[in-house]
């Protein structure tokens, strides 16, 4: 059986023309990757670019972050990503779009990344997403050409938060705008609050604080569609 999920990360280290870093954010990776590495599943990176991805949110003080930065196996992952090219969807029974603001520049546009999510999820897989990781989820088209998020609940960094963070007029899109435009049922909580959503073989997470949620929602979805022998 598969035992195996594939974490997209991005590749943009700039928040816009501020000058400010940002890339993807640890957490996001750490408390999912802990969830899933726990039952034995195997966790591969990718990212738009390949090679070493920006982070943020890099906080050694949370025992789960510092949990995974002294795994070298994974240590060694995160650094050194796969690019879109060397990926083979049949390998993977999920995917993972992590989130942080680098996302909303990079992952919308990344059809060859849509490609293999599109594939993995017609495979029976599953798809997850948390915070600005749902960007990921915004151009995702299913052979039928409908948008993936079309119909579905969904969840991601709401409008709200963003405006919490002084980033509204920053970002290229609101996200939350934009996936209600793909047809998204899309729920939320109050800002920074814990949400996890769950419909179709699809895991959205609204925030950083659902990170740990959205891993074992997929974790739930994915032994559904393939159970434990």
């Amino acid at each position: 059986m598969l035992k195996k999920v594939l974490f997209v990360l991005t590749s943009h280290d700039k928040k816009g023309e501020t000058g400010e870093a940002t890339g993807y954010y640890f957490p996001e990776v750490t408390h999912p990757w802990e969830v899933l590495h726990d039952a034995g599943y195997e966790i591969d990176f990718v990212s738009p670019k390949g090679g070493k991805a920006p982070v943020e949110g890099f906080n050694l003080e949370d025992p789960v972050n510092k949990k995974f930065w002294e795994h070298e196996e994974y240590r060694k992952k995160v650094e050194t990503t796969m690019q879109p090219s060397q990926v083979n969807p049949e390998n993977y029974v999920a995917i993972h779009y992590v989130g942080g603001h680098g996302t909303m520049w990079d992952f919308a546009e990344n059809e060859e990344i849509a490609s293999m999510a599109t594939k993995i999820y017609e495979n029976n897989g599953v798809i997850s997403a948390v915070c600005h990781g749902p960007s990921g989820l915004v151009n995702i088209k299913l052979s039928n050409g409908k948008y993936l998020v079309n119909g579905k609940k969904i969840n991601s960094f709401t409008n709200e938060e963003e405006v919490e963070v002084e980033l509204e007029k920053v970002v290229p899109y609101p996200l939350e705008t934009k996936l209600i435009e793909r047809g998204a049922v899309f729920e939320k909580s109050a800002p920074w609050e814990r949400h996890v959503t769950v419909d179709q073989r699809v895991v959205t997470g609204q925030n950083p604080q659902s990170a740990e949620g959205v891993g074992r929602a997929l974790l739930t979805e994915i032994e559904k569609v393939h159970p434990r022998t």
